[in-house]
């Protein structure tokens, strides 16, 4: 796990783990406060809603590192000549690291806004 982390560039797997850290800790946060306060209401559910917009500003930056990745990749293999097939194929699954972290970041916040809202409106009710 930790060689896909430094695979995929720490510097966007780094932001990439900072965004996740701060979409848990949102929804942790926003539906402790709103399950335990009686005055829980529409606005409380939508807040609960922002930590899915988190998961998905995740996943548009791991997109951006992708691509960030495949115009390396790119520029490489315009620079240099007799490039096999082999090396195009693992610069390409090297740059999709990035993306299938954000994806993971994404799914991950709409599983846990799930369960939140489901909770909340279950309280509401």
């Amino acid at each position: 796990m930790k060689d896909l982390f430094f695979a995929g560039g720490p510097v966007f797997m780094g932001f990439l783990s900072i965004i996740m850290i701060g979409m848990v800790v949102w929804n942790i946060i926003y539906f402790v406060r709103n399950y335990f306060n009686e005055g829980s209401d529409e606005k409380s559910l939508r807040k609960i809603g922002y930590g899915k917009s988190i998961g998905l500003f995740a996943l548009i930056i791991g997109i951006l590192g992708q691509l960030m990745g495949m115009y390396d990749a790119f520029s490489f293999i315009e620079s240099t000549s007799g490039v096999t097939p082999a090396l195009v194929y693992s610069g390409i699954k090297v740059s999709m690291i990035t993306t299938l972290y954000g994806l993971f970041i994404y799914l991950l916040s709409l599983i846990l806004w799930f369960i939140a809202s489901n909770l909340l409106e279950k309280k509401l009710a």
